[in-house]
């Protein structure tokens, strides 16, 4: 036996105010009798007045309100076995965690910006799988495609710059990556969310994108930064920002937001590109894009279930309330017809 809401055994500090209540009801209407004379004797003479009848009714009431918590709390007990159908689709998330991401032009900083977005987007899930790509100059799996949405959000927050040895922007890489991470017999029901300022290093993040179109995948890429660009910091190891990177010539780097070429990579795949903002408005329409896609079936399981009863303490309220009802506070005087 088990309850469902046990939440809503606090309705149960009710009993006791209406165990007072009738009982104050019960002495008040003694009292006020008392005044008429010595109350034993009015008994005696009035023998129509119950109060016997009164505090059975009074009892009533309290059980009933005990049967109806009990209802409220969603009495079950008993099992049975149901199977469990679920639907939901792909998505990797790809996260470019080069050196550049670590720009202030979004507040924090573009990293962690974007990692506050993916967080966004898993809380959103249910039941799609999810996997993790890192990129910079190469890609690695962070975490393969998955249910386990408490795994993912953990792995998500050791993905920084120091995840990827390479330095540099490779979107092909990032692209061609999840390309494989998929299952590569399916040819529909997958996502890729590209999560990037878009400095690429590299050509071929067009023709990867194409190629990934062909095998079901549709890329939605989310531009963070700014395309007026913002130096890049140079951290210490505590994490404390000790300059800005420069070119060969002494001159501050400025990495802009390159918008251009993840709008391209979003037509030639059929997807989207949006830009993040402060209110992640984008997420919205990101999962209105992704809901459209074409779910799968997934694997079946095999679930406990267990069997409601708050059908039983239910019927007993209402059948005390409706007897509290039908029983009169007085007895009927004799003599009478």
């Amino acid at each position: 036996m088990r309850f469902a809401s046990p939440e809503n055994f606090i309705l149960l500090l009710l009993i006791p105010a209406l165990i007072i209540f009738i009982y104050w009801g019960i002495r008040r209407k003694k009292s006020l009798l008392s005044r008429f004379g010595d109350l034993p004797l009015i008994m005696k003479n009035a023998p129509y007045i119950s109060f016997a009848r009164q505090g059975t009714k009074g009892a009533m009431l309290i059980l009933a309100t005990l049967f109806l918590v009990l209802a409220l709390a969603r009495l079950q007990f008993g099992t049975h076995l149901e199977l469990l159908k679920r639907e939901g689709i792909d998505i990797i998330i790809a996260l470019d965690v080069s050196n550049s991401m670590l720009a202030r032009d979004i507040k924090p900083n573009r990293l962690d910006k974007a990692r506050q977005e993916i967080r966004g987007i898993i809380d959103r899930l249910k039941g799609d799988k999810i996997g993790l790509i890192a990129f910079a100059g190469e890609a690695f799996v962070q975490c393969p495609l998955t249910l386990d949405y408490s795994a993912a959000s953990f792995l998500l927050s050791a993905m920084d710059q120091t995840s990827v040895s390479i330095q540099g922007t490779s979107l092909t890489a990032a692209i061609e990556m999840a390309t494989k991470s998929f299952d590569q017999l399916d040819r529909k029901h997958k996502a890729l969310l590209l999560l990037t300022d878009g400095e690429d290093h590299d050509e071929g993040a067009i023709q990867a994108a194409e190629e990934a179109r062909k095998t079901g995948v549709k890329i939605y890429a989310v531009g963070i930064g700014n395309p007026l660009g913002e130096p890049i910091p140079i951290l210490d190891r505590k994490g404390n920002q000790v300059g800005f990177k420069k070119d060969e010539n002494g001159e501050v780097i400025v990495s802009k937001l390159n918008e251009e070429i993840l709008q391209k990579i979003a037509l030639a795949s059929g997807g989207k590109y949006y830009r993040a903002t402060a209110g992640e408005l984008e997420l919205e329409r990101i999962f209105e894009e992704v809901s459209r896609i074409e779910k799968k079936e997934l694997e079946d399981t095999l679930v406990t279930r267990y069997d409601d009863r708050y059908q039983w303490p239910l019927l007993f309220a209402i059948l005390l309330v409706v007897g509290e009802f039908f029983i009169p506070e007085r007895k009927k005087k004799r003599g009478v017809q």
